[in-house]
């Protein structure tokens, strides 16, 4: 079990509460009839119904347990307790990259909740730890796959 706290928005950890609801609720009672289901079906030594059934009953589990451990430390971030004078989980902030002058925004987010579609990068990616703390001006250099990238902070809001 885990005992890092792990922060969310308050919607964010209501999408992880509705998915433990769901799979207990829902996807667990499913995967226990299929696997009574194929037992029924004879010799389970050479039932591929009956193994797929266990495999997927495994996951399923496993994922179930990840999410309770996920809610046991969560904590959810008020917004408006937040300071915007540096950056920090929950920070919305646009930053350039100072060698070929790219713009970028980026909310800076749980691990759980990060989505690049949605400009949500985890607090725990290299972009995000570097960023951290800083004020806008500041810079900060990210080791990052292609190599170190220097970011200037412009803005900070929530």
């Amino acid at each position: 079990m885990s005992t890092q706290t792990e922060y969310f928005t308050k919607e964010g950890l209501q999408k992880l509460v509705d998915e433990l609801h769901q799979l207990k609720t829902v996807e667990r009672p499913s995967i226990s009839r299929q696997i009574a289901e194929a037992k029924d079906k004879g010799d389970l030594s050479e039932n591929a119904e009956y193994s797929a059934a266990k495999e997927a009953q495994g996951l399923l589990e496993l994922r179930i347990a990840k999410l309770e451990d996920v809610l046991v430390n969560a904590q959810v971030v008020d917004r408006s307790k937040l300071d915007t004078s540096r950056v920090l989980i929950l920070s919305k902030v646009r930053i350039k990259n100072v060698k070929n002058g790219a713009t970028m925004h980026y909310t800076i987010v749980a691990e759980n909740e990060a989505n690049m579609k949605e400009g949500k990068i985890s607090v725990n990616s290299p972009v995000a730890k570097g960023l951290l703390g800083k004020k806008v001006g500041q810079k900060a250099t990210v080791k990052t796959p292609s190599g170190e990238v220097t970011f200037e902070v412009l803005e900070i809001s929530l």
